[in-house]
């Protein structure tokens, strides 16, 4: 099992990493390629460098001491029915994935939210990422759906909601 930790500024340029990774992976075929190939390590590592400076919560995963996935959450950003908080980003490297690392990112903000005072939490993914399983099988509801301008293309998103933190965190 991986360690489950906040994240650091010295983590952004792993979190960078995994981030371009994670999106070539997950993402081929649904945002255009040329896209994905213009996604810049170094550019995202600047860009993490300041969102973990930001309010919110900012988590990594790491397995033999590497950072294999991470987690960007806090207060919504734009407001879904009665959700008080977002999940931002979650990504994994692909051969980390179905291992119940992302479960426990997941389960950690839920769990600091919760101390925090959010009630439940919300998050938008692409409509065509498998991902949105990994969502309904952690008990949340599909509760919103837009369109997206990503690159040129126009994509699906959806919303799905955990209404209730402290019933997340009990199944679990």
């Amino acid at each position: 099992m991986a360690l489950i930790r906040s994240a650091t500024q010295e983590d952004a340029s792993a979190i960078a990493q995994v981030h371009v990774e994670s999106w070539r992976t997950t993402y081929r075929g649904i945002v255009p390629d040329e896209y994905l190939a213009s996604m810049d390590i170094e550019e995202r590592t600047g860009r993490w460098r300041e969102i973990l400076k930001s309010d919110g919560y900012h988590f990594v995963a790491e397995h033999d001491g590497e950072v294999v996935g991470f987690l960007s959450g806090g207060a919504i950003r734009e407001p879904i029915g009665r959700y008080d908080a977002e999940l931002y980003a979650i990504y994994l490297l692909a051969q980390c994935q179905r291992r119940g690392i992302g479960t426990a990112l997941l389960i950690e903000l839920a769990r600091r939210l919760d101390q925090d005072g959010f009630q439940s939490l919300a998050v938008w993914v692409l409509e065509a990422n498998a991902a949105a399983d990994f969502y309904k099988g952690s008990g949340a509801v599909r509760v919103a759906h837009k369109e997206r301008e990503i690159a040129g293309a126009t994509v699906g998103v959806a919303a799905f909601g955990w209404p209730n933190l402290k019933a997340l965190l009990a199944s679990k």
